[in-house]
């Protein structure tokens, strides 16, 4: 993982804007909208990729819904380390970041997942308290501490086209709970599906 993560960071880590890029990512959220949700697997989920998963809802409306994945963890790595892969080797740099599988879709494509106290031009907010940015200057801003107070960095998302989400539901793939921080940065990942399951709103 460390060869291939060096080389996608060197890629998809890039200063864009996430806008039109991916699924329901143009407009602020629908009337109804899991944005900001929580989605998790039921036990009786029968697609592998999402045994006991758990995502939090980037965006979700008409022209189709996408999450990541936060209970997927890869490694942890030094903020110094992954710049220096980067080419911005800085003696300067401290702190660590988690990597997480985020999703089976385009999993060569990279974000960070962080607290809302942080923004950029190209960040997306998801809620009031957590949102999205999908650029190396995250990173360098991480390890300066001028980044967000909490992150995570994501590779792949699970996307959904118009209608998929709701037929999934419809036939009790998924439960729903309020978004939480504390879920989404810092509790123990090995627990988290268990811990969002006694959370959730949406009874089958």
């Amino acid at each position: 993982m460390r060869l291939r993560l060096a080389r996608l960071l060197a890629l998809v880590l890039l200063p864009l804007a996430l806008t039109g890029a991916l699924p329901g990512s143009e407009s602020a959220p629908e009337p109804d909208s899991l944005t900001g949700q929580l989605l998790i697997a039921t036990p009786e989920m029968r697609d592998p990729r999402f045994f006991h998963a758990v995502i939090l809802m980037v965006r979700h409306g008409k022209d189709g819904s996408f999450g990541l994945v936060i209970n997927r963890p890869v490694e942890e790595r030094s903020l110094a380390s992954l710049l220096e892969e980067m080419g911005q080797k800085d003696a300067e740099a401290h702190g660590n970041i988690r990597v997480f599988a985020g999703g089976p879709v385009e999993p060569s494509t990279g974000f960070v997942l962080h607290t809302a106290d942080y923004h950029r031009a190209e960040t997306m907010a998801i809620d009031g308290r957590i949102a999205l940015t999908r650029s190396r200057e995250i990173l360098h801003d991480m390890a300066h501490g001028s980044g967000p107070a909490k992150a995570l960095l994501a590779f792949g998302y699970a996307g959904w086209a118009p209608g998929q989400l709701e037929d999934e539901l419809a036939h009790h793939d998924w439960f729903t709970a309020p978004e939480d921080p504390k879920l989404v940065f810092d509790d123990e990942r090995t627990t988290l599906w268990t811990e969002a399951l006694s959370r959730r709103t949406r009874e089958l």
